[in-house]
């Protein structure tokens, strides 16, 4: 396994952080999930395509600041 050379500053990947805001939003109790996601009209049945669709458009997106350009 290799790894990115920019390893370093994957943090600011955008992908990175919609995977990171994955990790907390499903630490969270069912209850608050529940209640967070009702607060913004997603139905919860919804969630794994729309991040799964925020992560592929975090891949897709340039992010010169990463590289260093």
């Amino acid at each position: 396994m290799n790894l990115i050379p920019e390893w370093r500053s994957a943090w600011r990947m955008a992908s990175m952080q919609v995977a990171a805001a994955a990790v907390v939003f499903g630490s969270l109790p069912a209850d608050a999930q529940a209640a967070m996601l009702s607060a913004i009209g997603i139905p919860g049945s919804r969630v794994p395509a729309i991040l799964g669709a925020l992560v592929i458009l975090g891949r897709l997106v340039n992010q010169p600041r990463v590289r260093g350009q």
